[in-house]
């Protein structure tokens, strides 16, 4: 007899991985978790626990936005990324690339490094504004780097049920830094302290360039889903927006204006975060399926499941 709640759990799965690996989820996944190899990382270290914790796809989210404000950042995803012509295939290729390098045999992750450090060599244009820009640039790719790894973090301890120590997130933060490095950043954060510094120091270079009010519509108001997948993701949405800072909010105009500016520190507690904590709950559930690669016994790599 069939088990209801596991056929729409193995479903669920199924679209997920279909959505975030794309038609070669399965091997892809065998190439990460099942290949044989020495890893990186064990599976009680910080970066795996992130990383492989369902709140990466809100972290995902906050991160694009969070990363859209930099108008060099974004002039290069713009004219080079093809995020709008495909955005499925650019979130596979992230998302595989964050797996490999977490999870995978350290040759293939070194491969792949390799790979992504080719391509960043032929993205290369001119801004709106006349400046020049180079994805080898070391401040550029620091932004990227920090961007990311702060929404990772955040959005990891305000929905993992067993949040970071102080210590163990400045752990998380040290342990990003090596691929970091081997992708140009010059000078990683090696705390949270220095993240945030390093964050803050970026903050009179962010503006709400037409590219990035370009992903605020494309990720909030006009996703590439059927009408059925959009009250997922909007609710994914809702807990990225809901972990932005405020100066992020407010440049990219996802603030409540006038007098109801001040309600908006309520309804991004009392509505957006909830939101949030469902929608990272059902993909923990949907990420803890048996039939999952990565769940899967006899793996060679470490096995994180989610604690939502």
């Amino acid at each position: 007899m069939i088990n209801p709640v596991a056929a729409t759990r193995a479903r669920l799965a199924r679209s997920l991985r279909a959505r975030v690996a794309g038609p070669r989820a399965e091997k892809r996944s065998t190439a990460i978790w099942l290949a044989p190899g020495e890893r990186r990382h064990r599976a009680g270290d910080p970066i795996c626990r992130v990383h492989g914790h369902a709140s990466m796809y809100v972290g995902g989210i906050r991160a694009l936005l969070l990363q859209s404000l930099h108008p060099l950042a974004m002039a290069g995803v713009g004219e080079h990324s093809g995020y709008r012509d495909d955005p499925w295939g650019r979130l596979q290729r992230t998302s595989e690339f964050i797996a490999m390098t977490t999870f995978g045999p350290i040759t293939s992750a070194e491969k792949m490094i390799d790979k992504i450090n080719r391509v960043h060599e032929m993205v290369v244009g001119t801004a709106r504004d006349g400046r020049p820009y180079a994805a080898t640039d070391p401040h550029l790719l620091s932004w990227v780097h920090v961007a990311e790894i702060d929404s990772f973090l955040a959005a990891y301890q305000r929905y993992s049920r067993a949040p970071f120590t102080p210590g163990e997130a400045d752990r998380y933060v040290d342990e990003t830094a090596y691929v970091a490095s081997r992708l140009g950043v010059l000078d990683p954060p090696r705390t949270v302290t220095e993240l945030h510094a390093q964050l803050a120091d970026f903050r009179p270079e962010l503006e709400a360039s037409p590219g990035a009010k370009d992903v605020v519509r494309f990720l909030l108001k006009e996703p590439p889903l059927p009408l059925g997948a959009r009250p997922g993701l909007s609710m994914l949405a809702a807990g990225a927006v809901g972990l932005l800072p405020g100066y992020a909010r407010e440049l990219l105009g996802l603030r409540l204006p006038g007098r109801l500016r001040r309600i908006d520190a309520g309804v991004m507690r009392h509505v957006a975060q909830p939101m949030g904590t469902a929608a990272t709950a059902v993909v923990g559930w949907a990420l803890s399926d048996p039939s999952e690669i990565r769940n899967q016994d006899g793996s060679v790599a470490p096995v994180v499941r989610s604690t939502v």
